[in-house]
Order: C-alpha cells, then structure tokens, then sequence
C-alpha cells in the first residue's frame, strides 16, 4: 500500500517535471480492506530552484470533476505565477489523466449498481486523501503544504481543510467556495437564476439572435439534423451550448456559432459539421465518464441528487420551448435525456440513474470545523460567475474562519488562467498578508 515509484523525470522549458505514482486504498474507509488503484501526479520546480529543497510546495487541485490534468508542456501563464514561488504537485485526480483511468467505453462491462458504488469513490472526500497520502510520502508524515484549486478544485480544498487539515498552512480558492449548506436542487436553483442573467446579457448585446436562436430550434425540433457519424441534434442540446456563456468572451462566442448556425440553414438547408462539433464538444466528454456521471454528485451529502438539475429547469417557465423570444441556454447542468439521447453517453445510461437516486452519501465537509478553521485562506468570488453561483460562494467564505475573499466584477470564473498575472499579485498578497497576521 501506498507504494512509491518515481516514473519519469524530465528537463521542459526551463522546469523540472517529475511524475510519481502511488497505490491507494479504492476505499479510503476501508484502507487495508479495499482494492487499491494508481494516482499519479506531476511535481514541477523552475529549473534555477531544482536543488532548492526549502521551497514550499503547493498541490494544485483541478478543476472538474473528472479533467486530467495535461502535461505542462511550457512555463507560461498560470503555472509560471505558481514556480515563481513554489514547488508545484500536479494532481491527476483519481480516474483521471495518468492515474488508474476510467474509460467510458469500458464502463458499461459492469453491473450498473456495482460501477455506481465504484464511482461512490471519485468524489473530493477521496481525492484528498490521496493527496495527502502524496504529502506524506514525498514530503514526509509531518511536513506541510499549500493548496490552490481552481473551480471544482476549491471544493477539494474545502473538502481537505474539512478532514485534513493538519498539514496545511495556507489554501488559494479560485472561483470554487463550494456551497457547502445547500443541497444540489438549491445549488442548481441559484445556478439558473446566474444563467437566466447571461442569458438577458447575451440578447442585450445580439438582440438579432433571439429570432436566430427561434429559427434554429423549430428546425431542429421538425426537421432530422443528423452529423456524419449519425447523432441527431436536437434543440435541447443546442441549448447546452449556454456553456459558452460562463468565458470571458462567452456572448461573442455563442453569437458566432448562432451566425454560423443560421448560415447554414440558409444554405444548406441543415447545421454544418462545425455546429454539430461544437455541441459535441459542450455535451460529450470524450473518453472520461467522471463529469457527466459525477457533476451532480459533487453537491450530494446524505439525500440523492435525483436529477436536481433537469428538475428545477423543468419547473422554469423561462427555460420551456415555448419561452419568448427564445428559451434560455442552459448552462453546467447535467440532464437524464443526455444519456438517452447522446451516443457517447447512451451505454451509461442505467448507471446515471443508479447514481442519481442511490440513497445516501458521505459528507463533504465538516461544517464545523470549517467555521473553526485557522488555516489562513484567500480566494476570488467572481459577481458574474455561472458555474459557482455568487451567492452561495459568498455565504460559505463568510462561515469559513480566517478567511478573505476578493469579491470582482472584472474577471470570470477561468481568470487564473485567463489573465494571471494580476490575479495571482493579488491572491499571493492577501496569503502572505493574512500568513503575516497570524
């Protein structure tokens, strides 16, 4: 258990890349009972600081669920902010990237029931125990270390401090203060409100396209619009593309795929193959299963999720088909008809909807302790943000203790990567600031 082995090591644009895998419980309640699995994680250190074994580390939390982590090709952007000042740990979350992979075609090879108890394992409450397992075993038992999560990766960060926090002498949240007192269908009910407001922003700015996006669906919803590889497009997830809206450039993004949507109709008669892809690329995760399965599940603690999302956009009159001018896009929601309708996802099925009902699951987070809290923690909540919805970020920064928060309007919620440099000044400012004070 928790064997150690050093993969690959390699000199990359002025960095040093190490990989290193360990064995972990499946089961971290069950340690000694359980199957094990590989994680897998990369550290990176600027080259010049190689042989600098007093740089703290920090272990970066990805955002997701379920996106590997791809290789750090170059020192640029975001990760150049982060080797300025730390050794960086590189997790690929379990079942993602270079740890034991989850396939989405291989899947289906289990019974529904038994791979949605195997998935009961993938959420943050195992995730950072298998970090801290790294901790332990590359550091030593008793050294310490930051953290940084980015979107999903801040719930792993509240997640940690909720259960481990021991080791940890200061946390970086970029645009994930879980909800932690909110069960999903409130989650998603908050969400649809910040979608709605996107959505009136994006007409506000394209008023044209209402009568596009109209034009769009009754095509879809009267006529078989069918890509090169047999998927049928249907207006439902057409309005998935609501995704868009949560970038920095997202209304101009959705208004080219409207025009060139409209384009097509007029020319063709039908949706080009760029249209399709970009739905394709919104809906499909194309080889890990650990999104679409596990979106819901990530605000699940006790009571089942029993398809939050589809139920509270259900229920919302400015969602329907029929809505005027034009029915919202959706935004990060997964919904049952996805794995019905979306070839990819279809042999999932009966597996999505084990997990959506499945009785109870374990805590997140310790609320108490969180109250509790005396790790000095510092992190953005972004006024606009679609995926983590304003209001629930700022009411769990106000119960988490030794906690500062920068409230923007000018950034969106990718902005550590989008524009780096002055949003981690400014993080980096207010952790040795608030480090200083304690």
């Amino acid at each position: 258990m928790n064997a150690h082995k050093v993969v690959s090591r390699v000199a990359v644009d002025r960095m040093i890349v190490t990989g290193h895998r360990i064995e972990v419980p499946l089961d971290w309640s069950r340690p000694g009972g359980s199957a094990t699995i590989g994680v897998f994680a990369r550290e990176v250190v600027a080259a010049e600081r190689a042989d600098d074994r007093a740089l703290p580390v920090i272990c970066w939390y990805q955002g997701g669920p379920g996106m590997e982590f791809a290789f750090p090709a170059s020192r640029g952007a975001w990760l150049e902010q982060l080797l300025t000042r730390y050794r960086v740990l590189l997790l690929d979350q379990r079942g993602t990237g270079l740890s034991t992979p989850l396939e989405a075609r291989a899947l289906p090879r289990r019974d529904p029931g038994e791979l949605a108890e195997y998935l009961r394992h993938f959420r943050a409450d195992s995730i950072v125990r298998d970090a801290d397992c790294f901790r332990s075993v590359l550091l030593g038992e008793d050294a310490d270390w930051h953290l940084f999560g980015q979107s999903f990766g801040g719930f792993c960060c509240l997640t940690h401090l909720s259960f481990l926090p021991e080791h940890v002498t200061g946390v970086i949240i970029a645009g994930g203060f879980a909800p932690v007192l909110h069960d999903a269908a409130a989650v998603y009910a908050a969400l649809a409100e910040r979608t709605v407001e996107r959505n009136a922003a994006f007409l506000a700015r394209f008023p044209e396209d209402a009568e596009r996006v109209r034009r769009i669906l009754d095509h879809l919803e009267s006529a078989p619009d069918v890509d090169a590889h047999g998927q049928r497009l249907s207006a439902r997830a057409f309005l998935t593309l609501g995704m868009l809206l949560g970038h920095l450039h997202g209304a101009a993004e959705l208004h080219g795929v409207v025009e060139r949507a409209i384009r097509d109709l007029e020319v063709l008669g039908m949706l080009g193959g760029a249209v399709h892809q970009q739905v394709a690329g919104t809906m499909s995760p194309a080889t890990n299963p650990l999104y679409s399965l596990l979106q819901e599940a990530c605000y699940a603690q006790g009571a089942p999720t029993r398809w939050a999302a589809a139920r509270v956009i259900g229920a919302d009159a400015r969602y329907r088909p029929d809505a005027q001018p034009a029915p919202c896009f959706t935004g990060e929601m997964m919904f049952r008809w996805m794995f019905e309708e979306w070839a990819p996802l279809r042999p999932l099925r009966e597996v999505a909807e084990a997990i959506a009902t499945q009785g109870s699951w374990p805590p997140l987070y310790d609320v108490d302790r969180l109250r509790a809290n005396r790790v000095p923690v510092v992190g953005t909540v972004y006024w606009n943000d679609p995926y983590v919805e304003r209001g629930l970020a700022l009411e769990t920064a106000g119960l988490l203790g030794n906690c500062e928060v920068w409230i923007t309007n000018e950034h969106e919620h990718q902005a550590y990567r989008v524009t780096p440099g002055r949003v981690a000044e400014r993080l980096f400012a207010m952790l040795d600031q608030r480090r200083a004070q304690r």
